[in-house]
């Protein structure tokens, strides 16, 4: 399916908090809580990740084929067009991606929640370095409207994908690890300041 995504992250302190606020607005919790993994795929180059690109296989209870491009911050949100369809088997996807060249360059792993309030989807991420609210929706009056509701700061949203506060992290930290999971970050506190965020629940 190819379509227009609109979607803006927070960085939240109080996951729970966040929950039951869902709750009381009468959100369908439409997917529980359920281990993530993703695989960024790119050239020997990484001429996807130079354009902007992204192709991605993620695996969950299913299996699913992403492709992101053309990017850009519309009144704080985040538009990009998506092309997203499912699979059978995660490991023939990859096999095929990398007879066509591409290779996988970076796993990434995240818990995450799904909602629905309406037109509007609220995902909760539990992450290696931290737990974040996204919310997607057909436009930006409905993203800051659900923000709102939910009692988060607008001005605290983020441009920036998973992958991207990973180099942040990077840069301020001296790692040896290329992937984000939750075996690499065992033992290891991450503040917001490491991340370069502020908390959008405060």
């Amino acid at each position: 399916m190819e379509m227009l995504e609109r979607e803006i992250k927070f960085y939240i302190e109080d996951l729970k908090q966040i929950a039951e606020r869902l709750r009381l607005c009468g959100a369908d919790l439409g997917r529980p809580r359920i281990l993530e993994r993703n695989l960024r795929l790119d050239t020997k180059d990484n001429e996807l990740a130079q354009a902007g690109r992204l192709l991605r296989i993620r695996t969950d209870d299913k299996v699913s084929v992403t492709y992101k491009a053309d990017a850009r911050v519309e009144g704080g949100v985040i538009a990009r067009t998506e092309i997203e369809f499912a699979a059978d088997d995660d490991r023939m996807v990859r096999k095929l991606f990398e007879a066509l060249g591409y290779r996988v360059t970076v796993t990434y792993e995240k818990y995450r929640s799904r909602y629905t309030l309406g037109d509007v989807v609220v995902v909760l991420d539990e992450l290696p370095f931290g737990d974040f609210v996204e919310i997607e929706a057909p436009n930006n009056t409905l993203i800051e409207g659900v923000s709102q509701m939910l009692g988060l700061d607008f001005s605290k949203g983020m441009a920036i994908n998973y992958l991207g506060l990973f180099d942040i992290y990077k840069s301020n930290r001296e790692v040896e690890f290329k992937d984000l999971t939750f075996k690499n970050f065992e033992g290891i506190t991450v503040s917001p300041e490491d991340l370069k965020v502020q908390p959008a629940d405060k």
